[in-house]
């Protein structure tokens, strides 16, 4: 048994040793490389290369972001220039970039030394200088040597090609002006004032010669948002109003040729100038009352063919008593309506009030009330509430809850009559603190965290212990040191990153 256990063995070996060997690969070790990132107002520059020998040309990858819209210049002219006290020793350059946001620039030193490093972009619109530092230029390639020294927190990896195609953005986290705060609920209504009921003045008819508005339209104070026609008090006596049209285009005639014939008599001095005056009342009394007969005549015919009005002056105008929104129409073209009855509703929406619900359990603390703002849904910006109008000292038996009410400026008209928000109420008064934007905060295993870009392609995870909230920004009171730089757009895709095991491809042209 034993002999049969070495001879196995034995055998296997010499059957591998009757085989050709396989060719020994020499895998080549990786290129050191610098890398330096560097952010101004303009740009973020993100550059790798490497070290610098005397006669040895090295190609560096520059990136340069614009950080307004934190994508890739596609455009330009980069230099790269070796300086000793404040000289241009060398200078190295590249037109146009070899794919959008990235320059290969090809880099041989002449002479050994320290120097200033300077990278400098020249395109339509942007200009922009990053000093790099100290940089030195070795004598033979085995005295560079690259500093490996181990990162002091584990760095997620996001390349600069997935920054620029996606939705990214970074800001230095700062400090702004905080205050202690309480998010509760609340209701848009309309102000004191600012409701109407438009009411028919008179029983009439409603022409369809003034469109009346639709629910949901603006008006302006004054303009016309119905017509009436007034009722005839004959409507059905149609031979007597031309009748008493008759007869009154007979008293003008009358009239006028009786003033025609006082204007002669007075011309020889037959008679005093007091009976052409009333020669004259008499002729104008008699016009008056053609008209009105004929008005009258007008309106009856419109009552009895239900038709609309040519004549403007036969119709009644409703106006807006003020400006708003049209929230109910209660009538339409051609239906009679009585005196008083309600026309439509209009509510103001350029000021409003926000009554904001406070929980009873809290409602004490509204001695500290400092100020408001409203938080529009779906929006980053914030809408302020300046102007307080009360804070109730009932509790609704419902709801158990307080009301708070401020009267808002929306001119702009970002907040809707009845609509339901939630609103932050202040409870102190504004102080320094660190602060970031409430965006850039994700939730990760049910903790709140933020991303750091520490480098140009690298992110570190923090967990962050949060404090006051006010104007789309949080406070940090850990986790996160004043001017690191905070993804506030697209942290959840860097946690996606770092939650696949696979390491990106890199796309970099060196």
């Amino acid at each position: 048994m034993n002999k049969l256990f070495i001879f196995v063995p034995l055998m296997t070996l010499l059957a591998g040793c009757g085989r050709p060997q396989a060719p020994v690969v020499q895998v080549p070790a990786p290129v050191q490389t610098i890398s330096v990132t560097r952010w101004s107002d303009r740009t973020e520059l993100f550059m790798e290369y490497p070290p610098l020998v005397v006669g040895s040309k090295g190609r560096a990858a520059v990136h340069f972001t614009s950080m307004g819209s934190f994508e890739a210049v596609s455009e330009g002219r980069v230099t790269i220039e070796l300086k000793k006290e404040s000289q241009v020793v060398q200078s190295f350059e590249t037109e146009g970039p070899s794919s959008p946001g990235i320059f290969g620039v090809d880099i041989e030193p002449r002479q050994a030394g320290r120097y200033l490093l300077v990278v400098s972009l020249h395109a339509p619109h942007l200009e922009d200088n990053h000093e790099l530092g100290e940089a030195t230029v070795y004598d033979k390639p085995d005295e560079a040597s690259v500093s490996d020294e181990a990162p002091q927190e584990e760095t997620i990896p996001f390349l600069k090609e997935q920054q620029w195609t996606l939705d990214f953005a970074t800001e230095p986290a700062a400090e702004r002006e905080m205050r202690e705060s309480l998010r509760v609920s609340g209701e848009v209504r309309p102000r004191s004032g600012g409701e109407a009921d438009v009411a028919a003045p008179i029983s009439g008819r409603i022409s369809a010669s003034t469109a009346m508005p639709l629910v949901g339209q603006i008006v302006s104070q004054g303009q016309p948002v119905a017509a009436l026609i007034p009722p005839t008090p004959m409507a059905g006596d149609l031979p007597t109003l031309e009748l008493a049209l008759a007869d009154a285009q007979g008293e003008l005639e009358i009239a006028r040729h009786n003033r025609e014939r006082v204007d002669r008599l007075l011309e020889v001095g037959a008679i005093p100038a007091w009976r052409q005056h009333h020669a004259q009342v008499a002729e104008a009394q008699a016009a008056a009352s053609v008209k009105a007969a004929t008005a009258r005549l007008d309106q009856s015919r419109a009552t009895r063919e239900a038709d609309g009005v040519e004549n403007s002056e036969s119709l009644f105008l409703v106006r807006a008593p003020i400006s708003g929104v049209v929230t109910n129409v209660l009538a339409t073209s051609g239906k009679n309506v009585g005196q008083g009855e309600t026309l439509l509703h209009i509510v103001a929406v350029d000021r409003v009030y926000l009554v904001a619900s406070v929980p009873e359990a809290v409602a004490h603390r509204m001695a500290q009330l400092t100020g408001a703002e409203i938080e529009l849904p779906g929006a980053a910006r914030v809408v302020p509430a300046r102007q307080l109008v009360s804070v109730s000292r009932w509790i609704d038996p419902n709801s158990r809850t307080l009301g708070v009410i401020y009267e808002v400026d929306n001119a702009e008209r970002h907040l809707a009559i009845g609509q339901t928000l939630s609103v932050r109420l202040f409870l102190s008064q504004a102080s320094k603190a660190l602060a970031v934007p409430e965006w850039a905060i994700i939730d990760d295993g049910g903790r709140p965290v933020a991303f750091v870009q520490v480098a140009g392609e690298s992110f570190a995870r923090r967990p962050v212990r949060l404090g006051a909230r006010a104007s789309g920004y949080v406070q940090v009171l850990e986790g996160i040191r004043p001017g690191e730089r905070i993804v506030t757009k697209g942290a959840y895709l860097i946690r996606l990153a770092a939650l696949s095991p696979q390491i990106p491809a890199h796309g970099h042209v060196h």
